[in-house]
């Protein structure tokens, strides 16, 4: 909402509070959240109506906004439940608890059991920290003491406690003002005007009766001058009572508009003259990131009719912040049915091989869809038939006559994105700009037939967004990019025709248009700047700042009669908004939105009738007149965060990127009507298979780098067989929704109740993905059946690490998570890092490097314990509660890399990277006993090799992982009983970890591969190859695995590219494969086994 318009607030509050409205007052202070009466909150509080209290802060804050606000919320409920007991109401205390109190379970599970534990009292004020609690009214007076002071330290209470200081009746005075003014414009003023509405503007009637003309400008329209003197940039002072033209704020953008015939109206100033063109924008907001595909202008064709007159008797309205329907745009002559109307029903799924990053689909031929991706690849997909008619690879097409620093960069990084795909107006050519100085025009002859058309080395930096124009009636192109600048380009030649210049930062999007004759362009950069050009190098006509400062984009209607825009704020905040171009103020904002996005929001126009974005894993759609969401559908799961979408000309189809590569085509009846034209029965046979299907037909041959493992080929059994898995089809594989600022997965975990899965990435970022309880999966637990949310508190905040001078990336991670999952800590080369993971907030941090943590454990009996590996080799044993080390163990020569306690033996067991393996008493913490893990002869561990430790299910035997093998130890004695080495020539282990019920181990190697071992005598019982999982053409390997702790048979998978990956075998099998046949007849556990040869080498005892 403009400034402007929250004055209007202000003056709205004034009016109603002195005609007593008193109610009215109180709702509109909540729902536009402006202002907060403190006076009326201490009331309601007085008074004990807590619904109100709660209703009225619904307005400003939400339970879990923040610190300050839990509180709030928290002190508010636990008075309400006081009162109900000290009522002796415990049936109103127990619904207080469970409805009210609960929410607060998760962040302090100790004190919900307290404020529990008072229904069993007789009197509440048997506890000692209540034993000074009074009557109810002194109670809440001693109370809203404390909620002041909350409220006042509140940031979302900044600025919104305090009423402007305005006179009496300002608004009043201001419609007063409006109507001396309109007086004043009237072409025979009478002496005393009988002002007897405001519902139009005055006007005193002509003395030959005739009816004056109507003051019908459309405000999104205004007024064109005609030619001749056009006023300076903004003039926007009041309107002249003399036949002057009206000045509009693009009239100045002109230096030499066209000469222009408009009808004249017996001089009057405020003349219904013929629309201009779009006007300026004082609040857009700024482009995204440059993998957003957002739609640009809809092309010159589609808007060379002139603008439809809104004919109304409103007028240009006197204050700029009121907005108004018009009814050129309001309701359309036919009813509309939104499930019929709108593409809801997944009619393709198409894989592209990369992650779409841009799409668009051909204007005439409205099943063909142009797909760009995330690694520079170009699609061409018949939709109809599901062909994908041409896929080119980047390439640059002449690299001598590129410039030096574009062939510096792609000797330096040839990695390289597609930014934008777009076709020509009349589908002819198509234009894609990459992440890299190149934007490449191809021509289009139909069918396959691509031809390259010419190659432009157009930005230093990236091509951030192109569009095509028609200025003076010849095709051209136009480009923005990181060096700041606009440019527009012959689209057959590539001769550059202009350069504009004026932004101070990356431009990020273009929209051009055309009106009444005029050319136009608006730009958007990345300081939330938006400037509009004439192609004449005169320089930007207007300079307005974009609401959210950040990512945004534009689009008109496809009659070209409304202009949209959409964005997200660095805070995630996400807006659609229809702007009055004529005032350069928003005209209406679309409700509906997360609150926080969790990536940047795109969206189109379709039929001038409905707006679409991507957003929450689902496409949102809005009718045009209408702010309220009218409905989302989620196109069956497996949609990205925020997916990219693209509308055909018709709106009949919707492209929509998915997940793993995909591309989800959404039809309407019209849509469904239009692919089946194209189905027939060899089509059907041909793309039956489901796209996993497919990507497994592309499935590379794993024969030369899976392991080798040694047991399997001596295994005599000819009943037994190793399972091996291949293929998509036979497990079950989910993707989790990815960030794109994550690179690398370096840690991995379940949440203990098993419904979420919480990752450490090596940017120092974590990412929580929660599954939800619904009708697809009952229990709410992590499945691979059904897509979890990226999930982030509503404050959009982030669990980031501290990460002091050094490199992230660099780094060793580590995490440990609470018994209760309420926190977790963790550290990423800098401070350990406390997280609250309710609101995701920084609840402490201590131990600076040096030494940096490198390895974090809770201790089983007291969360407030936590033993703390370092980079130098000790390990620090520290309570949190009291901010001290109570102890400092040392023993390893290198970085600690694994701990784990038992608190069966009451120890804790460390491993370095010296291969060491100590076990130290948790009692007093002296070490017991310390054992180096053999290694196998010839073997040289890596400099970066890891040692990690894990406690069987009974906590006296314990997993060893190194990168050449799998060992399980006994505690007490500290003897291997079981080995499994890894040959030399085969791929190393990344990770292994137990199943939850200890009785499978799954270990993850550096050629992708995973096999599960059967725990007892450690055993292969089932190799999961890359193809069952990965696309064919990525290379990429696990970092981490982490094991389900309620469903022995479900692991997750934490990727060297960002990705996290669930892994269940398929329903029908309900495990990984069939356990080998035991060694000599003996189906022992491992304690039964006898000692591995050569175990280990005993190792002096240190302190």
């Amino acid at each position: 909402m403009s400034s402007l318009s929250r004055e209007l607030v202000f003056l709205i509050l004034q009016f109603l509070d002195e005609e007593k409205f008193k109610e009215t007052v109180h709702k509109l202070e909540q729902e536009s959240g402006f202002f907060f009466n403190m006076k009326y909150f201490e009331d309601e509080v007085h008074n004990g109506n807590w619904d109100e209290v709660e209703k009225y802060l619904s307005g400003f804050t939400k339970v879990d906004d923040n610190r300050y606000s839990m509180k709030i919320f928290f002190e508010i409920r636990k008075q309400k439940y006081l009162e109900a007991l000290d009522k002796h109401d415990r049936s109103k205390g127990v619904e207080i608890l469970v409805k009210d109190l609960k929410v607060f379970a998760s962040f302090n599970e100790d004190l919900f059991k307290e404020i529990t534990q008072l229904l069993t009292l007789e009197n509440f004020r048997e506890n000692e920290q209540l034993s000074k609690y009074g009557d109810t009214k002194s109670a809440r007076a001693i109370m809203l003491v404390e909620l002041k002071k909350l409220i006042e330290a509140n940031p979302l209470f900044r600025d919104k406690l305090q009423f402007p200081n305005l006179k009496n009746s300002r608004l009043r005075t201001l419609i007063n003002q409006s109507l001396n003014w309109q007086h004043q414009l009237c072409k025979n003023p009478r002496p005393n005007p009988d002002i007897k509405t405001l519902f139009v503007d005055h006007s005193c009637g002509q003395p030959n009766g005739a009816r004056a003309p109507s003051p019908a400008n459309n405000p999104l329209l205004g007024s064109l001058p005609k030619a001749g003197g056009f006023p300076p940039l903004g003039a926007h002072g009041p309107f002249q009572p003399t036949p002057a033209p009206v000045p509009t704020p693009l009239a100045g953008w002109m230096s030499n508009p066209p000469a222009v015939s408009h009808p004249t109206i017996s001089g009057s100033a405020i003349g219904l003259g013929s629309p201009s063109i779009s006007a300026a924008l004082k609040h857009p907001r700024t482009p995204t990131n440059p993998s957003l595909d957002y739609s640009s202008a809809e092309i010159d064709h589609m808007s060379k009719r002139t603008r439809p007159m809104g004919i109304t008797d409103e007028g240009n309205l006197p204050v700029n912040a009121l907005p108004v329907s018009f009814p050129g745009h309001v309701g359309h002559s036919q009813a509309f049915n939104a499930p019929d109307d709108l593409p809801k029903t997944v009619a393709r799924t198409l894989n592209q091989g990369s992650s779409p990053m841009s799409m668009d689909f051909h204007p005439i031929q409205q099943t063909l869809l142009l797909v760009g991706t995330n690694v520079g690849d170009i699609g061409l997909w018949e939709v109809g038939s599901r062909e994908k008619l041409v896929l080119k690879n980047f390439k640059v097409w002449n690299l001598s006559a590129c410039s030096v620093p574009l062939q510096a960069a792609l000797v330096k990084d040839p990695g390289v994105s597609v930014n934008r795909v777009i076709w020509s107006p009349d589908g002819s050519l198509f234009g894609v700009a990459y992440s890299r100085h190149i934007v490449q025009i191809y021509s289009y002859h139909g069918g396959d037939d691509v031809r390259q058309n010419v190659e432009i080395d157009a930005h230093v930096g990236g091509v951030n967004d192109l569009a095509f124009s028609h200025p003076s009636k010849q095709l051209c192109v136009i480009t923005c990019g990181d060096d700041k600048t606009i440019k527009v380009w012959d689209a057959t030649t590539g001769v550059k025709k202009y350069t504009f210049e004026g932004h101070e930062a990356p431009v990020y999007s273009v929209c051009p248009h055309y009106k009444e004759n005029i050319q136009f362009i608006f730009s958007t950069a990345l300081d939330g700047k938006i400037k509009a050009w004439l192609y004449d190098n005169m320089g930007s006509r207007v300079d307005y700042e974009a609401p959210g400062r950040w990512c945004t984009t534009m689009a008109y209607s496809a009659d070209g009669t409304r202009l949209f825009s959409c964005g997200t704020s660095k805070d995630g905040e996400s807006h659609i908004v229809e702007w009055n171009e004529s005032e350069g103020a928003v005209k209406r904002t679309y409700l509906g939105f997360r609150k926080r996005s969790l990536g940047v929001v795109q969206f189109d126009t379709t039929k001038n009738r409905f707006l679409a974005a991507g957003d929450d894993f689902s496409i949102k759609y809005w009718d045009m007149d209408n702010v309220q969401l009218l409905t989302s559908v989620d196109a069956d799961g497996g949609l990205p965060a925020s997916p990219r979408i693209r509308f055909n000309k018709d709106g009949a189809l919707l492209a929509v990127s998915a997940n793993d590569n995909g591309i989800k085509i959404l039809a309407n009846s019209d849509g469904l009507r239009l692919l089946r034209t194209f189905e027939n029965l060899s089509f059907d046979a041909a793309n039956s298979r489901t796209p996993e299907a497919a990507k497994n037909g592309e499935a590379r041959n794993m024969a030369d780098v899976k392991p080798r493992i040694g047991d399997e080929s001596n295994d005599k059994s000819k009943i037994w067989k190793l399972t091996e898995i291949s293929e998509a089809s036979q497990c079950r594989s989910l993707k989790l929704p990815e960030n794109m600022r994550v690179t690398k997965i370096s840690r991995l975990i379940y949440t203990n109740s098993g419904n979420a899965i919480l990752a450490l990435a090596s940017n120092a970022i974590h990412l929580l993905w929660k599954w939800q309880r619904n009708e697809r999966n009952s229990s709410g637990k992590a499945t691979a059946g059904v897509s979890p949310q990226l999930w982030q508190p509503s404050s959009g905040i982030l669990m980031t690490n501290d990460v002091a001078e050094t490199n992230p990336e660099e780094s060793v991670a580590c995490f440990a998570l609470s018994k209760n999952d309420s926190y977790v800590m963790s550290a990423s080369g800098g401070k350990i890092s406390l997280f609250n993971m309710m609101t995701f907030k920084t609840m402490t941090t201590f131990m600076p490097p040096p030494p940096a943590a490198t390895f974090l454990a809770f201790h089983p009996q007291d969360n407030n314990i936590i033993a703390i590996g370092m980079d130098d080799s000790t390990i620090q044993i520290y309570n949190v509660r009291v901010d001290e080390v109570k102890s400092k163990l040392k023993g390893h020569s290198k970085r600690i890399t694994g701990l784990a306690f038992s608190h069966v033996l009451n120890v804790l067991v460390s491993s370095g990277a010296d291969a060491q393996i100590c076990v130290w008493s948790s009692d007093g913490w002296e070490k017991q006993k310390s054992r180096y893990v053999q290694l196998p002869p010839g073997r040289t561990p890596s400099p970066q090799s890891d040692t990690r430790v894990q406690f069987h299910h009974d906590q006296t035997h314990f997993l060893v992982v190194h990168e050449t093998q799998l060992a399980i130890y006994e505690a007490t004695k500290l003897e291997c009983v079981k080995q499994w080495i890894q040959r030399e020539s085969s791929a190393p282990i990344s990770h292994a970890t137990f199943s939850c019920d200890s009785q499978l181990i799954y270990a993850s190697f550096l050629d992708a591969t995973i096999c599960v071992f059967t725990a007892s005598h450690l055993r292969l019982r089932c190799r999961i190859n890359p193809s069952a999982y990965l696309p064919s053409n990525v290379n990429v390997h696990p970092i981490v695995i982490a094991a389900h702790p309620q469903e022995p048979n479900q692991f997750a998978l934490g990727l060297s590219d960002g990705i996290v990956h669930v892994l269940e075998p398929l329903e029908s099998d309900g495990k990984w494969g069939v356990p080998p046949p035991p060694e000599n007849g003996s189906t022992s556990t491992a304690q039964a086994t006898p000692p591995a040869t050569g175990s280990s080498s005993e190792q002096p005892n240190q302190r």
